[in-house]
């Protein structure tokens, strides 16, 4: 008698008890349907009359036709094939050419926060979704600072992207004309802390030239005392507190009066297993009213990540061709990479086995929102 043998369940490949980003605030106008596929799963937006939110999958549930391709009725919207309507809790409120309504005729909606000027979407359990847990990107809205945020769609995995915002050294080989020189990777001073579920690297470099974009805008003539203060946080969410003072003037010990200080925000959300799409902003607090200077630093930046974006796309492509199961060989400023990716499979397994795999941001044993020494 033949035997067939059943394949192992699917594991999977996204943390979903979490708060991702989902889209820029701007995206979803009014009076508009907006789609974009995450974590494997197709979503749909628009605003209710007072501005707020609706997230909805993005499928009928009578012949699963996207409901991106139908028409806003008010507040409900109506599919563009056989006409049912949904209102913005997912519920069918009418089927054409029938009276009553199946009783489970609904489309799944999600938990959604709009905040530091995005869209914040929970892929999990809804009854989990609690708003005071999402990651702090609150500088993208300070008084305090200057500065944008953009969206790119990379055909890459995400974490290819975390690796690359964990280990700096290669800005001093892609990103030489912008935010790179020799001297991040020849004078910097390390430190990787690995948390339970965060890690936190800091890079200084003493004495050495500026950049291009430094001297661009911080207006440096000399050598300048520079640091990148990076934190990363699961699923996929890196902030890094980065700038420069004018060579030895204190800024390691903590006087940066004199400061050119950057934030460059990053969150990561997968689109599928080797998609992303990948929400960045770059914020200065200098010149925070000339709106020249946040362009000069937004663009210089922007230029870097373009090229970052190219690397992306070109190893995926070889790990595609099955470079994924040729062995690495890492280097020491691979460390907090590495320690993220642990801790990211590390949480999947747990969600795996049935756990819930939260991590809150009031268990972080590091200080990421302050400015550290």
């Amino acid at each position: 008698m033949e035997t067939t043998t059943q394949p192992a369940p699917r594991k999977e490949p996204f943390l979903r008890n979490y708060w991702y980003v989902a889209a820029l605030a701007n995206e979803v106008r009014p009076d508009a349907i907006f789609s974009r596929t995450l974590l494997n799963e197709p979503v749909i937006f628009y605003r209710r009359a007072d501005g707020s939110v609706v997230a909805l999958e993005d499928r009928c549930c009578h012949k699963h036709y996207p409901l991106h391709g139908g028409e806003l009725e008010g507040e409900s919207i109506r599919c563009g094939y056989h006409g049912m309507k949904f209102g913005p809790d997912g519920v069918c409120v009418e089927v054409p050419g029938q009276t009553t309504i199946p009783r489970n005729c609904r489309v799944r909606s999600y938990p959604v926060v709009e905040r530091n000027t995005w869209i914040w979407i929970w892929m999990g359990d809804p009854a989990l979704a609690d708003p005071s847990e999402i990651t702090d990107f609150g500088w993208l809205d300070s008084s305090t600072w200057a500065g944008r945020s953009t969206v790119f769609h990379v055909k890459a995995s995400y974490r290819l992207i975390i690796e690359n915002l964990l280990d700096l050294t290669h800005l001093s080989f892609v990103h030489k004309s912008t935010i790179g020189n020799a001297a991040v990777t020849d004078k910097a001073d390390v430190q990787v802390e690995r948390g339970d579920n965060e890690v936190k690297i800091t890079r200084w470099i003493m004495d050495a030239p500026p950049p291009p974009a430094y001297a661009a805008c911080g207006g440096f003539t000399g050598n300048i005392d520079r640091w990148q203060i990076i934190h990363y946080a699961p699923p996929a969410f890196c902030r890094l507190y980065t700038g420069a003072c004018a060579a030895g003037t204190g800024a390691r010990a903590g006087n940066r009066q004199q400061e050119m200080g950057w934030r460059n925000l990053n969150a990561i959300t997968p689109e599928t297993e080797t998609t992303s799409h990948y929400f960045w902003g770059q914020v200065h607090n200098h010149d925070i009213d000339d709106p020249g200077m946040t362009e000069r630093v937004f663009n210089g930046v922007h230029i870097a990540f373009q090229e970052d974006h190219k690397v992306f796309e070109e190893l995926q492509r070889n790990l595609d061709r099955g470079a994924r199961d040729i062995p690495e060989i890492n280097t020491r400023a691979d460390a907090g990479a590495l320690a993220a990716i642990r801790i990211l499979n590390r949480l999947l397994s747990e969600q795996d086995a049935g756990h819930a795999a939260m991590v809150r941001p009031s268990d972080y044993r590091y200080a990421p929102l302050t400015d550290p020494a």
